[in-house]
């Protein structure tokens, strides 16, 4: 899909970085403190403000919720000055906020920005995923295979043992069978707690994490924003909507998806050009955490565009009264 020639995501990429950025500042002074819904609550107060100051008619498509749910970057509401070009809005405030409750590593503010109807309006249920990093044939694994199998695929297509990959795996009671199964061919597993929109990206920098493959099921939102990362970053994912309840299946189709068992790639996830970036909260493997200095605060954001494929690495030394 051609982009519409005013999306600039060129420029619209530094205004996204600084949603990021303040959205990260204003979660800081939560961490380690206990409290999930004040993290999150600061961080989603800081990401509206700096949103409503770019100049996009902006929709949040994946956001903090329904609007009765949430009172503020809830899913439909609208952002952004009103003038400039439409685009669809994926975000999450605070990717871990249990993390910065605790202070434990790997939590992020992050959001994605593309053209109007591009990024699939997903509802907030669970959602299968399977990812792997760039430089793999097309669908040398697939959502279709057994766990057990596509470590087996994956360590062919690499010429290395099974034991040589290694999954990243969500720690969760409903993945004991998963766990059980991969480790069955030898690989190795890194659970996370949680934050998969990490786990996924980690796969698009395997030499630097260690990590060949993402596998389990996570939220919905999160999918679609880990996709809009690997679009740019280059890798393959696929996501499949997974339904506990007939209110959740009602979600999906008010949501206007009507074909409840589809495997979604990650181009179906993301149609368009896509702009993302996430900026540590907590010190991570993709970025470092926000760090405290006398009369300043300092902050690592990632940012990258699809279009150019490019991946930039920003640090904003910020004053701070």
């Amino acid at each position: 899909m051609t982009p519409p020639k005013d999306f600039n995501d060129r420029m619209l990429s530094l205004g996204l970085a600084r949603v990021s950025e303040a959205a990260a500042h204003a979660s800081a002074r939560l961490i380690g403190r206990g409290d999930e819904k004040a993290a999150d609550q600061a961080a989603v107060n800081a990401m509206r403000d700096q949103l409503n100051m770019l100049d996009i008619k902006g929709v949040v498509v994946i956001g903090e919720g329904e609007r009765d749910e949430a009172p503020m970057l809830y899913i439909g509401e609208e952002v952004g000055t009103g003038n400039g070009p439409e685009v669809d809005i994926a975000l999450d405030p605070l990717e871990g906020t249990t993390l910065t409750a605790k202070d434990m590593p790997n939590a992020l503010t992050v959001i994605a920005m593309a053209p109007r109807g591009t990024l699939l309006h997903a509802p907030d249920v669970y959602m299968e995923k399977l990812a792997i990093g760039p430089g793999y044939d097309k669908d040398v694994v697939s959502l279709d295979m057994a766990p057990a199998e596509r470590v087996r695929a994956l360590a062919n297509a690499r010429g290395v043992k099974d034991s040589d990959i290694t999954v990243c795996i969500l720690e969760r009671p409903r993945h004991e069978d998963l766990i059980a199964e991969v480790r069955s061919t030898g690989a190795a597993i890194r659970l996370i707690t949680d934050g998969d929109v990490a786990g996924v990206i980690h796969c698009a920098e395997a030499e630097l994490t260690g990590i060949d493959m993402y596998m389990g099921s996570g939220g919905a939102p999160e999918g679609v924003l880990a996709a809009s990362a690997l679009k740019c970053m280059g890798g393959q994912m696929w996501g499949k909507l997974l339904f506990r309840n007939e209110d959740e299946k009602g979600r999906a189709k008010k949501a206007g998806i009507n074909d409840l068992d589809r495997i979604y790639s990650r181009d179906e996830l993301v149609t368009g050009d896509v702009i993302f970036a996430a900026t540590g909260v907590t010190n991570g493997s993709i970025v470092a955490g926000v760090k405290r200095e006398p009369g300043y605060l300092t902050t690592e954001t990632i940012l990258m565009r699809s279009k150019t494929g490019s991946v930039r690495r920003m640090i904003y030394r910020n004053p701070v009264k």
